[in-house]
This record gives structure tokens, sequence and C-alpha cells, in this order.
């Protein structure tokens, strides 16, 4: 059985220990006693050395701890040190998420339903099918509120029969861990965590998302917070150079911008569309008939709306077959009127499922696609 120091002292950064037992060729170790927290309840593992051999992973195997090195050690002393940037910020993170849904669940009686803490941001699940932006902006103000007021953050070991006021219910028995903020949360936890609500920094909430009818609500704590709100203000400021105004203005201006581009969008798929109509009038007019007065053509080009438009505007002036092959990605178009005596879908579907390939369609207008190795010459006598 492993024990685990940082059940007690989470701030403990070099420690020394036994290797009681090596696996895997030296690189999975255990140990009599670890600091090394392994992944659990949604907090990642700790990193750090054991006599210079790196800590890759760390896994939570019930009664003990493994810990899996990029090098092999052998049983004996050894000395270990907890890589500490990481190791506080997730004591940050996981603090802050502690304190953070404490206070939905005091202003808004919204519970956590689990917890994840990423490498660059957190999250966690919400009972609950909404959250406003002003919900948002007061348990952020709440949050900092109590960051400011330096609250005891303290960890003592409860009998799980006791009435220990828990935040979230656990099914767990015996002893158990139990991490407070004073005057606003209880919560049974294995994690490592700061000594006070000042350690956490500022709690920044980033945005949310809809997960199986529940909110996903994503949020960075301490330095992590001022490192986003760098970049943010870093990007605010680009993008206000780039359109020459004040960053106030910039959410204006480039909501102007997008319509703009919307209707230059809308007109040049209208243009393209009438451009597309014309020739395709045109070509039909170019085009000399066959002895059964049908006329037919085959172009190579890449099939688009524009080929569709094309297409349709060529048959629709009577007794003609339209033909488009594309070899990259192997596809093809085929649109007939309905006095030339082709059933477009049909003739497609026929052809393209005698190579493997995949189409169909009405009997004016048709598509299919082909596997890579067909070679487009080959289809187009059986179609038109």
């Amino acid at each position: 059985m492993t024990e685990r120091l940082y059940y007690h002292d989470c701030y403990l950064r070099e420690f020394k220990a036994r290797v009681v037992e090596t696996a895997e060729d030296g690189r999975r170790v255990y140990l009599d006693r670890t600091a090394f927290y392994p992944t659990s309840g949604g907090q990642p593992f700790d990193t750090g050395t054991m006599d210079g051999a790196s800590v890759i992973d760390v896994i939570d195997e019930e009664e003990r701890v493994a810990h899996i090195l990029d090098a092999a050690l052998s049983p004996g002393e050894i000395t270990a040190q907890i890589d500490w940037q990481r190791r506080f910020d997730h004591m940050q993170q996981h603090t802050g998420q502690h304190l953070l849904s404490a206070v939905l669940e005091e202003l808004f009686q919204i519970p956590t339903i689990s917890f994840h803490l990423g490498a660059e941001t957190s999250t966690i699940d919400l009972g609950a099918s909404s959250l406003s932006l002003r919900q948002m902006e007061q348990a952020e103000e709440r949050c900092a509120e109590i960051v400011s007021e330096s609250r005891p953050v303290t960890i003592t070991f409860d009998e799980a029969s006791a009435d220990l006021d828990l935040r979230k219910a656990t099914e767990r028995t015996g002893t158990l861990r139990v991490v407070s903020i004073q005057g606003i949360d209880r919560s049974a936890c294995g994690g490592t965590h700061v000594r006070s609500t000042a350690e956490i920094g500022s709690v920044l909430l980033r945005k949310t998302e809809k997960i199986r009818g529940n909110i996903r609500l994503e949020f960075v704590c301490g330095r992590r917070a001022l490192g986003q709100a760098r970049a943010d203000f870093r990007t605010l400021q680009d993008i206000s150079r780039q359109l020459s105004v004040p960053a106030a203005e910039t959410p204006t201006l480039v909501a102007a911008h997008i319509g703009r581009i919307a209707a230059l969008e809308k007109t040049s798929q209208r243009l393209a569309s009438d451009l597309a109509q014309r020739e395709g009038r045109e070509f039909w007019s170019a085009t000399v008939p066959d002895p059964d007065g049908i006329r037919r053509v085959t172009e190579r080009r890449a099939i688009d709306d524009a080929a569709r438009t094309r297409a349709q505007a060529f048959v629709s002036q009577g007794k003609a077959v339209y033909l488009a092959l594309s070899q990259d990605p192997p596809s093809l178009l085929l649109a007939a009127s309905s006095d030339s005596g082709v059933h477009a879908g049909e003739r497609v579907k026929a052809a393209v499922a005698a190579l493997g390939g995949r189409g169909g369609g009405n009997q004016t207008l048709a598509q299919g696609s082909l596997p890579a190795s067909v070679d487009m010459e080959t289809v187009s006598s059986s179609l038109i």
C-alpha cells in the first residue's frame, strides 16, 4: 500500500522514498510513499523526476500508485522532485473548481455533475439546461469576492457516517478526505488544493456549450486566467489595428463588415447563376443536333453549383443531353430534357454501380461519384 503524502501536504515538492517493486524493465515503479498525484477525479497526474528519471505518468491502482518513468530504476532509496509549476497550476484550477461549483449552487442552485482539468482550460458539466451571460457574470463576481477574502482552505479526515454537510453526497464509506472552503463549501476530494482562496487568483468563465441536455462551462483560474486575459487583449488589439478603430468599436465594425460580405456573396452567387444560365442557353444554340435531333454535349469541369445551373439551362431548351465529367474527384453530372428519351437518374445509377460507385437522381438531373481508379473517359459512352 502506497502512502500518499499529498493527502496531508499538497505543497511538498521534494521527498525521499523507497522503491519496493518495479515492472516493465524498471520503468514502472512502486514506492512505499509518494507525493506524485495520479490521474483521478478529473485532475491529471503530476510530473517530475526520480533520481534523474522523468515521471511521464502516474496511475492510481487503488491500494498502490504506479509511476511510469522514461528510464529504469532499481529497488532502493530514491529522491524525487515534483514539477511545482504544473502542480500549483493544478491546485489553482482544482480549488477554483470547488469554489465555482459552490458559488453556482449558492446563487442559482445549479449542481456540478463532473469536472475535467485540461491542459489549457478546465470544464464542469452542470445539471442545468441553460446558463445566461448575466449568471456567469454574477458567478465571477461572487468568486472574486471570496478570493479577496482569503478564506482558509482546509483538509480534514472524517468518518462517512457522520453528518458532514457535503455539497455533493458521496457513496464512499469509512474515512473521507474532506476539502473545505470556509463558509461556502465542503467536498469529499482526494485532489491537491491551495491553502487559501487568495491563492486561486482570478476565476474567469470562458464559454458554455450544450452537452446531452446539460451545460458544459469552461473556465480558467490563477495564472491561466492571466494568460488568457493577455491573449484575448492582444487579439483584440490586433483586430483593432487591422480595422483602424478603437478596440471598443471593433464589434460594431466587424458586424457591419460581415453584413456587407454576406450581401456581396449573395450578389455574386446570383450573378454567377445568371451567367451560367446564359452560357447554358448559348451553348445549346451553338451545339449541332445529331441525326435524331438531340443536342448532346460533354464537358470536363468541376461538378459544382455553376455546372448544375449550366446543365439545366442547356437542357431547358429541349431535345438536349448534357454531361459533365470531373477526374478530381471522379464524379459526373448528367442532365436530360424530358423529350430527349434519356432518364438521367436511371442511366447514372446503372453506369456508376457497374464501376463500384454511387449515384442517382430524377429523370432530368442526376449525379454520381466513382472510385479514384476509374478513368472518366470510359464512362461517357454509356451515358450520352
